[in-house]
């Protein structure tokens, strides 16, 4: 007689952790010039949300509202293209965007130029944490080493 399957219990090895840190990967690498890596992040954000469901159009109307000026779909057309060297995307119209397609990776594409990432909120204070708790060992460990310093000279 064989065994069933149980289908209550969950596989222990197809657990993968949360994703910690929002970005754009490998593929967005910083080649070429700064506009034109711009011009992609922006490309990125429009493909990701046309994937999720969302049209140019709807985007554009959501950055038009959030900034209280009118963007059209050819704006954002030019803003994606790296040919289009005269409409480059202002910062106000890049939150915007960040907040018109959900598209957060476009956050930590920018600050990992500069060797930082985005985080989520909600683990800053488990970040926080660990740094004390590394602040606690390096305080017991030099303690440790000038009670041994005295030890010895006594």
């Amino acid at each position: 007689m064989s065994r069933r399957r149980d289908t209550q219990t969950q596989d222990l090895f197809s657990w993968t952790p949360p994703q910690v840190t929002v970005g754009l990967g490998e593929e967005q690498s910083s080649r070429g010039a700064l506009d034109s890596q711009i011009a992609r992040m922006v490309s990125r954000g429009l493909r990701e949300a046309r994937e999720g469901g969302a049209s140019r159009a709807e985007i554009a109307r959501q950055i038009s509202e959030t900034l209280g000026r009118a963007v059209s779909e050819t704006t954002l057309d030019k803003w994606a293209s790296e040919a289009s060297e005269e409409h480059r995307i202002p910062l106000d119209a890049f939150i915007a965007l960040v907040d018109a397609t959900g598209c957060q990776g476009l956050l930590g594409a920018i600050v990992e130029r500069f060797g930082l990432v985005v985080v989520d909120a909600r683990y800053a204070d488990l970040i926080e944490l660990h740094l004390i708790e590394e602040h606690e060992r390096d305080v017991a460990a030099r303690k440790a080493s000038l009670e041994a310093r005295w030890r010895f000279r006594r």
